[in-house]
């Protein structure tokens, strides 16, 4: 096998997942752009990677089911908590995720402090693994979004509160271990925010951006020998940019 070859094998699957991501992602982005509570993808990746630490906390096997269920169990709990808060107190709910958030990312911090591979697995969380994807994964990937994809699709999905957060807990928690924390909030927030002002063609338009950021990023870090989560960021962001830019000027109502 030549290297051309040998790179093509590791960056399909990669590119794969990106898409995967995006095509969940894109729609639950534009209503969490809608709703006001932009961090809320940071706080639940971070509760649902609390989980993943805490799994290994206590030894369990690093890519058993067993660590799937206390991720999402954990994600699950802080869906329901923000859930909860979000009736009680709607006013102040962007500053009850950011709490959440911090509290979620030192919990893991102080679980990793006596690890000897603490700072290894806090990466891989943050970072995630993207070029180390396998087709079977890819699968199991696939299946689940789809069943989330299709509750989405569900009459008047965005109006019910509840199942919004279940559904944005369990994609989340897929994701998280699948891209890391950086990109799932990148995959959430940058198309959805670039094409904040398009009145036709929003979804197209932000479906390509996280598309094309994804294939940008994993060829830039193919080039440069860059680290491939934070270049596919970067790379996002610039397609966003642009995306922005050449938008239509006129902002349109939120809703």
């Amino acid at each position: 096998m030549n290297a051309g070859a040998h790179e093509w094998s590791i960056l399909w699957p990669a590119l794969a997942a990106g898409l995967l991501v995006t095509a969940t992602h894109v729609p639950l982005g534009v209503q969490v752009l809608n709703r006001g509570i932009v961090f809320i993808d940071l706080a639940i990746a971070q509760i649902a990677g609390l989980g993943v630490v805490f799994a290994d906390w206590i030894g369990l096997e690093p890519q058993g089911w067993a660590v799937q269920v206390c991720a999402l169990a954990a994600a699950l709990a802080g869906a329901l908590l923000l859930t909860w808060t979000d009736r009680r107190w709607p006013q102040v709910q962007e500053a009850t995720i950011g709490v959440v958030f911090v509290l979620a990312a030192t919990g893991a911090l102080l679980l990793l402090a006596a690890n000897p591979h603490g700072g290894e697995h806090l990466r891989d969380l943050l970072v995630g693994q993207i070029l180390w994807v396998s087709p079977s994964q890819l699968l199991v990937v696939l299946v689940v979004y789809a069943v989330l994809s299709a509750i989405m699709l569900t009459p008047n999905f965005a109006d019910r509160r509840t199942l919004f957060y279940v559904v944005f807990a369990c994609a989340v928690t897929v994701s998280v271990q699948l891209v890391g924390l950086y990109l799932v909030f990148s995959s959430l927030i940058v198309p959805a925010l670039a094409t904040r002002q398009y009145r036709r063609y929003r979804m197209s338009a932000a479906y390509a951006v996280g598309g094309v950021g994804y294939l940008l990023g994993l060829v830039v870090s193919v080039l440069t020998d860059l680290p491939t989560g934070p270049a596919i960021v970067w790379t996002m962001a610039i397609v966003g940019t642009i995306a922005f830019l050449l938008g239509p000027r006129t902002v349109p109502a939120a809703g």
